[in-house]
């Protein structure tokens, strides 16, 4: 099953509203996927600032005092938000991945969820509507996000299980489907210097595109590559800085929908995600073609 949804925003005077639209727009899909589920916003940050989003099992002593603790590892001021068990940290961005690795080592029990000059992403167990109430989603501006509502069926339910997956700067994917060849695919990347987390498959799929991206590619050409390197049935919906990517495998068994206006691009697993955005009555709907490239680039 899962549910999947994206909106990347044409209309700037909507951006506010991207976190209430986005979450709406997955709630409505819960039924799709009860046991965990999670979002990624990109939204803005300072001239020359990235954030690093940071999930603990344990937020009351794994965030006390972390973004002094790092500030200091790094030599550069570090501000953070806290939202329930997620964290972010918001720091100059030639510091990112200095940082990333003082908080492997300052705080071996966190997992960082996201890093990137304008992505967040928050995750966790629970329905859509739980998940969004806790790091208040609705409250979040952006100009593009993804979100994903998942029954598990390869792997447990755990919040590293959930997606959105990350793998690369301002890089993510959401997944509805199943790859066969995710084993092998895993040891190839790893082998390329792709590290892992999770068995899940859709994070072999979200490391395949990073890398593909680290190699010169474009989100479309990268997208392309996919459908020859990567086996089985599935719908990739794929945020980057700048980009909004939608892909489905050669039989497209998944079902998928998309509308388009003026204002935006909007992707769900089915039309109910889509029915109470603004002027959709008036948006060109249709069904993503199999082994087709959608994207958009602000």
């Amino acid at each position: 099953m899962c549910g999947i949804v994206g909106l990347f925003l044409k209309d700037k005077s909507l951006e506010p509203q991207l976190g209430a639209m986005l979450s709406e727009m997955l709630v409505l899909l819960t039924d799709r996927g009860p046991d965990s589920a999670g979002i990624a916003i990109y939204g803005s940050s300072a001239a020359g600032h990235g954030k690093i989003t940071v999930q603990s099992p344990s937020p009351e002593a794994d965030f006390a005092g972390l973004d002094s603790e790092v500030a200091k590892e790094i030599g550069a001021p570090v501000a953070m938000t806290v939202k329930s068990t997620h964290a972010v940290l918001e720091l100059p961005a030639d510091k990112l991945e200095a940082a990333r690795e003082a908080i492997s080592t300052l705080r071996p029990d966190a997992r960082v969820m996201g890093v990137g000059e304008s992505i967040e992403i928050y995750k966790e167990v629970g329905l859509p509507e739980e998940v969004a109430r806790r790091f208040d989603v609705s409250g979040m501006s952006g100009s593009h996000g993804i979100g994903h509502t998942r029954m598990a069926t390869e792997s447990a339910v755990t919040t590293m299980g959930a997606h959105p997956f990350s793998t690369g700067p301002d890089q993510c994917l959401v997944h509805n489907g199943s790859l066969s060849n995710h084993n092998n695919m895993r040891r190839k990347l790893r082998r390329e210097g792709m590290k892992f987390e999770t068995e899940n498959d859709t994070e072999v799929a979200a490391a395949y595109l990073s890398h593909q991206i680290a190699t010169g590619k474009g989100l479309g050409e990268a997208l392309e590559s996919s459908l020859n390197d990567l086996d089985g049935f599935f719908t990739f919906v794929v945020g980057t800085k700048n980009g909004f990517g939608v892909v489905r495998d050669p039989i497209a068994c998944k079902p998928a929908v998309m509308a388009e206006t003026d204002q935006y691009v909007a992707f769900g697993s089915e039309y109910r995600a889509l029915a109470n955005l603004p002027g959709v009555e008036q948006a060109r709907v249709w069904e993503p073609e199999p082994s087709t490239v959608y994207f958009w680039e602000h």
